[in-house]
């Protein structure tokens, strides 16, 4: 082999080397910048849980662990201060439940038709134009149902007060479909179109075959949808703070004001409270509250995923 040949082997095995190593070196960036990303999101949450944590136990060197969960008055601003967690848990549990009688039956009805029964024109028109009511934001919801769902519902019940559960609960489920419909959906799309042609070989119906094998095969997806639609309703804000009346009301029933832990967070922050007084520490414990709750769906979304997908 002549000196010029292995000059060229040696060339080209060196620029080949090269574009390996800055390859290499391009990968390692990459992988830096998305380990930076992960580690960024954990150091937030971290942040986040830790601020709640700590001023969350200055507020009980003061409160009693007891008062804060029997207490059945929520009065933290007033000389004769009650810190009753339960009157705004009431509040957040009767507006998410109306919330969810409205947007479970209806988003899963939707995504059935869209996912089962629709055309496929009609279900790239409708899909796009469901999913815009979840990009209203939530305070244009909240004077709706404030000045136009509640005239209509007093016209039905003349006793209903202004602000109620009710009116919020209601609008509040309208904005939650799309997030119902639109999970559902993709979730009975992803089921094997075998198992419904497995069906309609046996003789089963469209509606059969929807309800009785895709609902099932998707329950995974569905509970997943479910799930979120539950933590959005228990964290919503402004809606309940327009149309709720943020009284804190230790009631059960959706006809009457009342108010939330978002709402009353609300509430207390546009207030003038000094930092580091005993009404200012009740946003952090009445947000880690909400928090825990918040974990304790997501922790059961985790667990409906993984015992349905060992199932199907």
């Amino acid at each position: 082999m002549s000196s010029l040949d292995s000059a060229a082997i040696t060339t080209h095995v060196s620029q080949r080397l090269s574009k390996k190593a800055s390859r290499n070196i391009k990968e390692r960036v990459i992988e830096f910048i998305m380990l930076s990303a992960a580690a960024f999101s954990v150091f937030i949450t971290v942040a986040i849980v830790y601020i709640l944590v700590k001023e969350s136990w200055i507020f009980f060197q003061t409160v009693p662990l007891t008062d804060f969960l029997f207490d059945t008055q929520w009065t933290p601003l007033f000389d004769d201060a009650h810190y009753g967690i339960t009157v705004l848990l009431s509040g957040t549990i009767t507006s998410s439940v109306v919330a969810l009688l409205i947007a479970i039956p209806l988003g899963t009805i939707i995504a059935i038709y869209l996912s089962e029964f629709a055309p496929f024109s009609v279900r790239e028109i409708a899909k796009p134009l469901l999913e815009l009511l979840g990009g209203v934001p939530t305070i244009v919801y909240g004077y709706f149902a404030l000045v136009v769902l509640t005239p209509i519902l007093q016209w039905f019940w003349p006793d209903l007060p202004g602000f109620s559960l009710l009116s919020a609960g209601l609008v509040m489920g309208v904005m939650i479909i799309p997030y119902v419909s639109s999970l559902s959906g993709d979730a009975m799309r992803a089921v094997p179109m075998a198992l419904r042609e497995g069906s309609y070989a046996m003789g089963a119906t469209r509606l059969q075959t929807a309800l009785k094998v895709v609902v099932p095969a998707a329950t995974s997806g569905i509970a997943s949808a479910y799930i979120l639609g539950i933590s959005r309703a228990v964290g919503e804000t402004m809606i309940l703070a327009v149309a709720a009346g943020m009284q804190p009301n230790l009631t059960f029933n959706p006809t009457e004001p009342g108010a939330t832990i978002t709402s009353y967070i609300v509430q207390v922050a546009l207030g003038d409270l000094p930092h580091g007084s005993i009404g200012y520490q009740t946003i952090f414990v009445a947000g880690l509250s909400l928090m825990l709750i918040t974990l304790t769906f997501n922790l059961l979304g985790y667990w409906l995923r993984k015992k349905y997908r060992e199932v199907y």
